[in-house]
C-alpha cells in the first residue's frame, strides 16, 4: 500500500475506526498523490524566475488559447476556464455550496460536515461512492423501483448485490416504510456492513417522503447502526428542492443522518444539474457526514483527499468552465428569484397532472403512483404490457414514454407542456383500450 494511503488510513482508524471498516478495498488504497501536483504547487510559490512544471500551454502570463474558442466566452478570462481545475474542485464553489447546504437544510445547523468535493455530475459522484465504499458481494438495499443506471454502477462495475424492498403499498397510497425496515433489519442481522441509497425526490416515481416518513427512515438506520452494523447511507439528492406539496419533507435525509452514530456514514450526492437546470455542465458534489471520537476535521480532510484521489485517477479533474460559471451564477443578485421562477413552472405542471388525473375515467386503465416532487410521475397500467403499450403509443400516436418492468410507465413532466397534460393521459388511456 502506498505510504500516503497508509497515513490517511491511520488517521481514520484512530478517530473513526468504523468509517475505516466501511471503506472498500479500493477506498483504503486511495490517496491524493503528492508528486507532480506538490512540486507544481511549490514552484508556484517559489519559482519567481522560471516555472516549467505544469502541463498547461502558456504564452506570457496567460494560458494559450484559440480565438475560435474564446470569442464565445466574453465575460470570463481564459485563465479562469481553460486551465485545469483542482481535482477537489474550485475552492470558492465548494465553499459556496457548503454554505447553501446549511441554508437548504436548517436542521443540519450545528453538525460539522466535510467540504463538498466537486464531481463530474451526480452520476460520477455515485460512481465514486461505489469505488470508495463498495466491495464485491456487498449488500445494497434498494427500492424495487429505481434508476436503471444504479445497476450498471454498483453491480456491473463493482459486483455488489441488490436486495430490494417494495417501494409502495399495494394500493399505491404511500411509501412502504414497513418493508424498508424489514429488509434493512434482515440484512443488518446477516452482514457486518449494509449500504442503502436514499433517492428523494425519487426517480422514477417523483415521490419524496413526508416529514414523518423521513424521521422514521432516519431512526431505523440510526438504530441499526447503534446496534452494531456499519451503515453507509447515500442520499442521491439529484432533484433536491423540487418539493411541491406542504407535507413533503423539504430537507435531505442527510441532515437527519450526518454525525448521528459512529457506525453510520452519511454521504450526500447532489449538484446544480437539476437544482440550477444545468444538465450539460456535468457538475456535482460529494459531501460526508460522520461521527468521530476526535479530530473530526482531520477525518473529513482524509475523506476529501481520498475522493479527490479517486477523481485524479479517473478523469483528473472536472470542467473548469462549468465551475466558474456556477460561481458567477450563485453570486448573481437575481439567482434565487430566477430559480423560483423555474420551480413555479414545474410545480404548475405537477399540479395540472394531479387535477387531470382526478377524473375517474383514468382508473379504468391505470393506477397512479404517489408523486409530489421532482421530474416524474409513474403509472401502473392494467391489463396490458407496459413495453407493448410504450411501442404502441410511439408507433400509432407519436407519443414517447419510458416503460419500467411489465406494468409501469414513466412520464417526465419536466419536459411536458402544461397544455398537453390532458391530451397525453387521454392518449395513454386510448392506447390501453386499443391493446385490450
Amino acid at each position: 500500500m502506498n505510504p500516503i494511503a497508509q497515513e490517511l488510513n491511520n488517521t481514520i482508524k484512530q478517530a473513526a475506526p468504523h468509517v475505516y471498516e466501511m471503506l472498500s478495498d479500493m477506498g483504503k488504497n486511495l490517496f491524493f498523490p503528492e508528486g507532480i501536483l506538490t512540486q507544481s504547487a511549490e514552484a508556484k510559490l517559489k519559482a519567481h524566475r522560471i516555472n516549467a512544471t505544469i502541463g498547461i500551454a502558456r504564452q506570457g502570463s496567460c494560458v494559450l488559447s484559440l480565438p475560435s474558442v474564446t470569442k464565445y466566452i466574453t465575460e470570463i478570462e481564459p485563465d479562469n476556464y481553460l486551465s485545469y481545475a483542482s481535482s477537489f474542485g474550485l475552492l470558492e464553489l465548494r465553499e459556496k455550496w457548503l454554505k447553501e447546504l446549511y441554508v437548504k437544510n436548517p436542521s443540519l445547523g450545528g453538525t460539522a460536515v466535510s467540504l463538498p468535493v466537486v464531481t463530474s455530475g451526480i452520476t460520477h459522484g455515485v460512481s465514486i461512492l461505489s469505488d470508495m465504499w463498495v466491495n464485491a458481494n456487498d449488500v445494497i438495499v434498494m427500492p424495487d423501483m429505481m434508476w436503471g443506471n444504479y445497476n450498471m454502477i454498483f453491480c456491473v462495475r463493482n459486483s455488489a448485490r441488490f436486495v430490494t424492498y417494495k417501494s409502495y403499498d399495494d394500493a399505491l397510497t404511500h411509501f412502504n416504510i414497513d418493508d424498508f425496515e424489514r429488509v434493512i433489519r434482515e440484512q443488518a442481522a446477516h452482514n457486518d456492513k449494509i449500504i442503502t441509497i436514499l433517492n428523494f425526490p425519487h426517480n422514477p416515481t417523483g415521490y419524496t417522503l413526508s416529514r414523518e416518513e423521513a424521521t422514521r427512515v432516519a431512526q431505523i438506520l440510526i438504530d441499526v447502526a447503534q446496534k452494531g452494523t456499519n451503515v453507509v447511507a447515500a442520499c442521491d439528492d439529484a432533484y433536491f428542492g423540487l418539493f411541491f406539496e406542504e407535507e413533503t419533507s423539504k430537507e435531505s435525509l442527510f441532515a437527519k443522518l450526518a454525525g448521528k452514530a459512529s457506525r453510520l456514514l452519511a454521504v450526500k450526492l447532489d449538484g446544480p444539474t437539476k437544482e440550477d437546470y444545468v444538465m450539460g455542465f456535468r457538475t456535482g458534489f460529494t459531501t460526508y457526514g460522520v461521527a468521530a471520537d476526535a479530530n473530526l476535521d482531520r477525518v473529513y480532510r482524509v475523506l476529501e483527499k481520498k475522493t479527490a484521489g479517486c477523481i485524479r485517477g479517473n478523469i483528473s479533474n472536472c470542467s473548469h468552465l462549468s465551475q466558474t460559471i456556477l460561481v458567477k451564477s450563485m453570486e448573481d443578485a437575481n439567482y434565487k428569484i430566477l430559480k423560483q421562477e423555474k420551480f413555479d413552472l414545474l410545480k404548475s405542471r405537477a399540479t395540472a397532472i394531479k387535477e387531470v388525473l382526478k377524473d375517474p375515467k383514468y382508473a379504468e386503465g391505470f393506477d397512479v403512483y404517489p408523486f409530489n416532487s421532482g421530474y416524474f410521475v409513474c403509472i401502473r397500467v392494467k391489463g396490458v404490457n407496459a413495453e407493448s403499450l410504450r411501442r404502441h403509443l410511439l408507433d400509432n400516436y407519436g407519443t414517447g414514454l419510458i416503460s419500467i418492468g411489465e406494468d409501469n410507465l414513466r412520464v417526465a413532466f419536466s419536459c411536458l407542456e402544461e397544455k398537453d397534460v390532458k391530451t397525453l393521459f387521454d392518449i395513454i388511456l386510448s392506447g390501453i383500450n386499443d391493446l385490450r
